[in-house]
């Protein structure tokens, strides 16, 4: 107790820009959840690493393909050691063909292994689109249950930092519109490792859309988590904060935001409810539902563009749901700008919800 303190006092005397973020997730985190005294800080690199590890050791029929994923380790340091562990048979890398390699991850998938493919970002994953949606998330259904496609496909999504149009789209409701798939988007290093894990496991296609940009964050993870039998299931949001004045409903990076928003908005006494969404497809309607009726206000954070977006889903989940009742004004989406992603950082930033646009929508939704 005496370290969590002092370490709690460090980060306090932190500056803004370095200690904010951190400051928050620890106090959120420790003060909402009441972690274990066991609970140590892990990147979400090296959760994913941790989970890769876990199911590959777990699972001879588990193996890792991608670009670089192998002796240079992963992109994003990902797969970090695994290739001196499990040798070549296990983590594959392969040319860059993303169209090629996801049809073989595909093809073994039916073959009865478990592949993992790792795609250097979900933009590439286009390239491969006939086989993700066609070929994995159509064939159990078009063979009347006879053939699964137990397949995960893994990589980071959405912006990341100056990367331009081409390299920073969000694909949750790409993938989210498809029946046959599932898909989750991890916030936390618990999530990310849960996650990953529950996907290795599932017998139905999984896309795990990850964010470049959250690889390094450091999160608590409690004991249980670092347990080899952790798993998030799929298909289940998470209540991040409790709150009663308004619901806020986010994935991925945008979690984090929501609960800095959170944090400052509590100073003026309002109380906001952050519900981590987990997964994607299958939605878990019923913890917002839940929550609305209780705060009876509603307003999606996401990264991604405004139209067929997530927000847009869910927003029509509540109105042709109970919750609809309940509203006291109309549910808000705050999304990513509907123009193709500019190169330049000012502009890129003022594409993409930040903190004070959610502070300014919810004291518009609450009239205050």
């Amino acid at each position: 107790m005496a370290a969590a303190a002092g370490a709690l006092r460090r980060l306090v005397r932190c500056g803004p820009q370095q200690g904010l973020g951190r400051r928050l997730r620890l106090q959120l985190r420790s003060g909402i959840h009441g972690s274990a005294p066991a609970a140590v800080q892990v990147t979400v690199r090296d959760a994913l690493n941790q989970a890769l590890d876990e199911e590959l050791e777990r699972d001879e029929r588990v193996f890792l393909l991608g670009e670089e994923v192998a002796q240079y380790d992963g992109a994003y340091k990902i797969s970090r050691g695994l290739w001196k562990k499990y040798g070549d048979k296990r983590i594959i890398d392969t040319p860059i063909s993303e169209m090629g390699f996801t049809g073989i991850a595909v093809g073994a998938a039916m073959a009865g292994l478990r592949p993992i493919c790792e795609f250097m970002t979900f933009n590439f994953s286009m390239q491969a689109i006939d086989q993700v949606i066609n070929s994995a998330g159509k064939t159990l259904y078009m063979s009347a249950g006879m053939v699964p496609v137990p397949v995960v496909f893994r990589g980071p999504n959405g912006a990341s930092a100056g990367v331009g149009a081409q390299h920073s789209q969000c694909f949750a409701a790409w993938y989210g519109h498809c029946p046959g798939l599932k898909v989750v988007s991890p916030w936390s290093s618990e999530d990310a490792k849960g996650l990953l894990k529950a996907s290795v496991r599932d017998d139905n296609p999984v896309v795990m859309l990850e964010n470049e940009l959250m690889y390094g964050v450091p999160f608590e993870m409690a004991e249980e988590a670092q347990s080899k039998d952790f798993l998030v299931p799929i298909g289940k949001a998470k209540i991040e904060r409790q709150g009663t004045h308004v619901t806020l409903v986010s994935h991925s990076r945008s979690v984090g935001h929501c609960l800095e928003a959170a944090a400052v908005l509590v100073k003026e006494g309002v109380e906001c409810e952050v519900i981590n969404l987990r997964t994607i497809r299958p939605m878990d309607v019923e913890s917002i539902e839940a929550s609305v009726v209780k705060t009876n206000h509603l307003i999606t954070v996401e990264g991604g563009w405004p139209q067929f977006g997530v927000g847009a889903e869910i927003c029509a989940r509540i109105m042709e749901g109970p919750a609809f009742n309940y509203l006291d004004a109309p549910a808000v989406r705050l999304t990513g700008a509907d123009v193709p992603m500019p190169y330049a950082k000012i502009l890129e930033e003022n594409c993409l919800p930040q903190v004070k646009d959610i502070i300014f929508a919810v004291k518009k939704v609450l009239n205050i």
